[in-house]
């Protein structure tokens, strides 16, 4: 019985047209990163498995994928535990790597492993995949690539608002409007959690405050209910920011959170930021107290950025400052603060949109039909000049019929044919053909490298 050609579920495989248009985004984000005094680097697609677990809350640990062990390894499995039922520690004993989650404390790692062949602050791009054990989905894969920047040691608030700058001139270039940011602040999430009760316990809350954009307020307070949370500061934010600009919403929650030196200053860092926004930056950036971010290493201003409303995929992008993700690692103090865009997801959100520009439908210029080998290989130095002239040249490797040579000029969208049969030869020209027009014209061999290509 012959196996099925399938990928597995959640995983995809990406055709030419579509690793074009990825290269596009990438191509787009790198200049940018760079423009923006980052470097890049990579990271294995494994990390030991401890390295990875309790950094992203429990939902988050649960979708980490672990490499089961190989060889003698095996034979160290815990039976005891499977014996008992205890099965996330008999799969623990059966594992000692799993697949990047993300990039940043696989970054973290890197930070504190080469920390004396690095310069501080380090600012970092990255574009490499990420692999998660979730529910596939439309715009939700288990295996996509993340585009982060990250700036480590200094906790500057001006790393924030070049963060926003940045986002505004990646969307720009990629064309991109009508993207919200969203911010917020981490002592902020749990000054309002401290008030609902939760104490120092605050994952828990902000679990199920990440699940607003799913199941909306009616099922999020419910939720917070069943919990045991007191709701009344839910509905005393709620009522006391609606229909004000970001200045009194800021002012509101001053007075609802009361005064503490940690809740000032959040509050102070995010008017810094929107203050000095307004005349800056053309994309919509609002404040959200309701932003939490599941994931445990934030420690201070977090940001999300939303899809324009006609394309259903969530959030394209993310991130936030961390102030000790190092520590865990045995480098204390080092603030830092990153970004992450998910390019799987820009990708549909551009395509959907129709926003990727027409000649990236292909990657070649011109198509060399062949009559035979013999002409070919007098075309050959012609060809070699073109290319260094950086033209992308497709030599069609055997004789055929010159309809069906042509027609797959036409399925790779390839704009032009460069046709040079045997009367072009005796009279040393050549005949280009404009593939999207019809138009031809035929030109001495010797002006094929002063040809204006359009």
């Amino acid at each position: 019985m012959s196996t099925k050609p399938n990928t597995p579920k959640g995983m995809r495989d990406f055709l030419p047209h579509e690793v074009i248009r990825r290269n596009h985004i990438m191509s787009v984000m790198k200049t940018q990163f760079e423009r923006y005094g980052f470097l890049p680097i990579e990271t294995p697609a494994m990390e030991r498995r401890e390295l990875l677990l309790g950094k992203y809350g429990d939902e988050g640990d649960r979708l980490v994928f672990k490499v089961l062990n190989s060889g003698e390894k095996v034979k160290k499995a815990d039976l005891e535990a499977l014996k008992n039922g205890e099965l996330s520690r008999f799969g623990n004993s059966l594992s000692d790597k799993a697949m990047r989650y993300d990039l940043t404390v696989p970054f973290a790692r890197f930070v504190v492993q080469h920390q004396n062949e690095l310069s501080f602050p380090f600012k970092r791009y990255q574009m490499q995949s990420v692999w998660r054990a979730d529910r596939p989905q439309h715009g939700r894969f288990q295996e996509f690539t993340q585009c982060d920047a990250d700036a480590i040691g200094s906790d500057s608030l001006l790393l924030e608002l070049e963060y926003i700058l940045m986002v505004d001139a990646i969307f720009g270039d990629l064309q991109l409007s009508g993207c919200t940011l969203r911010i917020n602040h981490r002592k902020v999430l749990e000054a309002i959690a401290h008030r609902a009760g939760a104490g120092t316990e605050t994952t828990r809350f902000f679990t199920i405050l990440d699940k607003l954009d799913k199941v909306g307020w009616e099922e999020v307070k419910r939720l917070l209910l069943d919990a045991e949370y007191d709701i009344d500061i839910i509905d005393s934010i709620q009522r006391a920011l609606a229909d004000k600009s970001t200045a009194d919403q800021l002012d509101a929650l001053k007075q609802l959170l009361g005064s503490s030196d940690s809740d000032d200053d959040s509050l102070q860092d995010l008017g810094f930021l929107f203050s000095n926004l307004g005349h800056l930056s053309s994309t919509t950036v609002v404040f959200d107290w309701t932003l939490a971010r599941g994931l445990d290493y934030y420690t201070g201003s977090i940001f999300e950025i939303s899809a324009p409303e006609q394309v259903s995929v969530g959030s394209i992008g993310a991130g936030g400052r961390y102030d000790d993700l190092t520590g865990v690692f045995g480098m204390k103090d080092m603030s830092g603060i990153g970004i992450s865009f998910g390019l799987d997801r820009i990708e549909l959100v551009l395509s959907e949109l129709d926003l990727f520009p027409p000649a990236l439908h292909t990657s070649i210029d011109v198509m060399v039909v062949n009559f035979s080998t013999e002409l070919i290989t007098v075309l050959f130095p012609y060809i070699s000049e073109l290319r260094k002239q950086g033209k992308r040249v497709f030599v069609y490797p055997s004789a055929a019929k010159l309809k069906k040579q042509l027609g797959l000029a036409n399925q790779l969208q390839i704009p032009h044919a460069l046709i040079m049969g045997e009367s072009e030869w005796k009279a040393q020209s050549c005949t280009l053909k404009d593939l999207r027009t019809g138009e031809q014209s035929t030109i001495p061999l010797y002006g094929l490298m002063q040809y204006s290509w359009d």
